[in-house]
């Protein structure tokens, strides 16, 4: 790997905290793709991976042929849904009994996130927990050919933390030689008639391939139990806004997200009986077609451990097709410790999804 390509990345991956931030607008500003060369994907990972080298090897997983057939002749679009896990949450708020604070460290746990979506070179990204936007994804990604969008919590947990990098919110990225951007709204979710702390990105790309528009969206519901009304509420909100962005179904949509829920609660029903006739991508890796998996998220905290689905990604099943699915990891590849660990660096599985659109999308109406 050439020394000048070394030398800008370590530069890039210097973290600055939220007083860093401030003092240091230049950096910020030149971070902007146009003023930064691009970065080969394979020399990025070769980089991440030296600095990993001490740590166990990434855990492996294998995609799952979901297609009925193989008439479509495009390439498929590949989505990649995560909550990444916040730094100043990681280290200062969640409590991961079992997991050592070394493996926590940014300077390598950056490298494992990078890692992961290298590996599996997602056309859209959609990322949750991300409070390191400004001095790591988006000077890096935007450099491997991304457009990068980013809207952070108003009142994030993370700027609580002693040493925090400033806010936590989700973000979106699409590679920009295979999609146009037509329009682009972030959305601050409402609950009860009144603005909540979370958050939503809904873009509308055209496909350069095939020429057809979809709408991509990326949210991040409340968290933690007894708050199952609120979430719903903030479900229906997201849901008019994405029925108004689609003209009420008429633009394919997919949705990823932490919705902070388990299947059986009220806000997962509403999307399964959406007008957007949508459908849960991870349903179809099980046997009937119609359960999802048994966990998204596993981890130790004080109060014992926390075995959960809570990551969707959602899709338009009638004009969008699901490929193929990546499989999750087995309890024996997360092992006894759980999740985040020196070789997996979120308590929140990524979930992967390859579509095509629907040949005939009349059929399935």
């Amino acid at each position: 790997m050439g020394n000048s390509t070394s030398r800008l990345y370590s530069a890039l991956a210097k973290t600055l905290n939220s007083s860093a931030a401030s003092q240091h607008r230049e950096y910020l500003e030149q971070s902007d793709s146009e003023q930064l060369d691009p970065i080969d994907r394979k020399d990025l990972l070769q980089e991440c991976q030296t600095v990993l080298q001490k740590r166990p090897p990434r855990l492996q997983r294998d995609f799952v042929d979901l297609r009925a057939d193989s008439s479509s002749t495009h390439r498929p679009i590949r989505v990649m849904q995560w909550n990444i896990l916040a730094q100043a949450l990681g280290e200062g708020k969640d409590n991961f009994v079992q997991c050592p604070m070394e493996a926590l460290k940014w300077e390598e746990r950056k490298c494992l996130i990078l890692e992961e979506i290298l590996a599996y070179q997602p056309d859209i990204l959609c990322l949750q927990e991300v409070d390191h936007y400004f001095d790591t994804f988006q000077p890096l990604l935007s450099r491997l050919g991304y457009q990068c969008t980013f809207f952070p919590k108003p009142w994030s947990p993370c700027l609580d933390v002693e040493h925090n990098n400033g806010p936590d919110g989700c973000a979106l990225f699409f590679l920009k030689d295979r999609f146009t951007l037509i329009n682009s709204v972030n959305i601050r979710l409402t609950a009860m008639k009144l603005k909540t702390n979370q958050v939503a990105i809904a873009q509308t790309l055209r496909c350069s391939e095939t020429g057809k528009l979809f709408c991509i969206a990326v949210t991040h519901l409340k968290a933690r139990t007894g708050w199952e009304r609120f979430r719903s509420a903030q479900g229906c909100d997201l849901l008019q806004n994405l029925k108004n962005i689609t003209q009420g179904a008429e633009i394919p949509l997919i949705i990823c997200g932490d919705f902070n829920a388990e299947p059986t609660e009220e806000v997962y029903k509403e999307f399964s009986n959406s007008s957007l006739n949508l459908n849960s991508a991870y349903k179809l890796l099980s046997v009937d077609g119609q359960s999802e998996p048994l966990y998204t998220t596993w981890k130790i905290r004080p109060t014992g451990e926390c075995r959960h689905t809570l990551d969707y990604i959602w899709y338009s099943q009638h004009a969008l097709n699901v490929n193929s699915a990546l499989g999750l990891l087995t309890e024996e590849q997360i092992g006894p410790n759980r999740l985040p660990s020196f070789n997996y660096p979120s308590d929140h599985l990524s979930l992967v999804c390859d579509f095509s659109f629907n040949q005939d999308p009349d059929r399935l109406l």
